[in-house]
């Protein structure tokens, strides 16, 4: 067994006590448990999060989308214009603010939300709700630690 002083520098800097390292790993992990399940639709990742909050709200400006899937505009807006061409979304300027670019549902990214339905119960397979659910909430208090006040 190894002996973790917290006082010497290089104890500090192993990988297994870090953080960020479980975090990174279990993302990863997640994203190739999804990916095959939503190749099948033609998605990716982003786009199926993209999808979700749509499904939930429409029309949602960029920032909105952005502050919602804790991404910055410079990721999204590529990640948009791909699913406008797709036939998915909808990009349009906000006619009370031409700034802002408001994103909807195309009837295609409307339809995808019945294509879309089994992914959740397709990947909690053999997992128990409330396992699931007390998970969920963990992460989500590590993302209020985490997130940027403001």
């Amino acid at each position: 067994m190894v002996h973790a002083d917290n006082n010497d520098p290089d104890d500090l800097l192993r990988l297994d006590r870090q953080v960020c390292f479980p975090l990174y790993a279990a993302t990863n992990l997640l994203t190739r448990l999804y990916g095959p399940v939503l190749a099948e639709l033609g998605l990716t990742y982003p786009q199926y999060l993209v999808l979700l909050v749509l499904w939930e709200t429409q029309p949602l400006s960029v920032g909105d989308l952005g502050r919602r899937l804790y991404l910055d505009s410079g990721t999204l807006t590529p990640l948009l214009k791909r699913m406008e061409q797709a036939g998915l979304v909808t990009r349009a300027r906000d006619p009370d603010d031409e700034r802002r670019v408001l994103i909807g549902l195309t009837p295609a990214g409307e339809a995808m939300k019945a294509k879309a339905a089994h992914v959740p119960t397709t990947l909690a397979a053999g997992r128990s709700v409330e396992d699931l659910d007390a998970l969920k909430d963990k992460v989500n208090a590590l993302i209020r630690v985490l997130a940027p006040k403001g």
